[in-house]
């Protein structure tokens, strides 16, 4: 079967089988890789992008579901060569390790702010609650996420939570108060 979707802006047309996955799809047929897969059991969360706009997990969407539609893969956060500031946050706060959940991460974190541009902690891990990092006790992807909203509000008052002091200064409250919300809720 064929399938036309817009997928970062760019409209694309391939020949598919009728059960291909949308993770497939992007990661197979268009090498955007940034996308990962992990688990085909929408338990992980390392495969989320966004389907008009709204955060899906792309291994549970069959590529023909998203004909038609607007697909952004984390590839499509950055614009104009520059990094979106979910990007930037988790780069300056270390918000990865091994890095494999962060690109559904990312996602979810750029379609939070874009709702809410000032999220607590709490909204945060409520937020990312459909996803798992196995890496960094989510601190640090809390922290990062904070980041981003501050530079966008155009509050934030240090350029990067390297130097520990400054960071517990401009972030001890946010990572205690994400370190003492436990994480659940709905999934993303």
């Amino acid at each position: 079967m064929q399938v036309t979707m817009t997928v970062n802006g760019e409209e694309v047309t391939r020949e598919i089988e009728g059960r291909l996955l949308l993770v497939h799809f992007l990661r197979d047929h268009l090498a955007l890789t940034g996308t990962h897969w992990g688990c085909d059991t929408s338990n992980c969360g390392t495969c989320v992008v966004w389907l008009d706009g709204e955060p899906v997990k792309s291994c549970t969407v069959l590529a023909a579901m998203a004909g038609g539609h607007d697909v952004t893969t984390v590839e499509g956060l950055a614009r104009g060569g520059e990094l979106d500031p979910v990007q930037r946050g988790f780069m300056e706060c270390h918000g990865l390790q091994c890095g494999f959940c962060t690109p559904g991460m990312m996602m979810t974190a750029r379609a939070l702010l874009d709702r809410n541009p000032d999220p607590s902690a709490g909204e945060i891990r409520e937020a990312i609650s459909g996803q798992i990092c196995r890496c960094t006790g989510y601190a640090t992807i809390v922290r990062s996420i904070q980041w981003a909203a501050a530079e966008e509000a155009g509050t934030r008052t240090t350029l990067a939570a390297d130097d520990d002091d400054d960071a517990d200064a401009d972030y001890g409250a946010v990572t205690a108060e994400a370190e003492s919300v436990p994480a659940g809720g709905s999934a993303s």
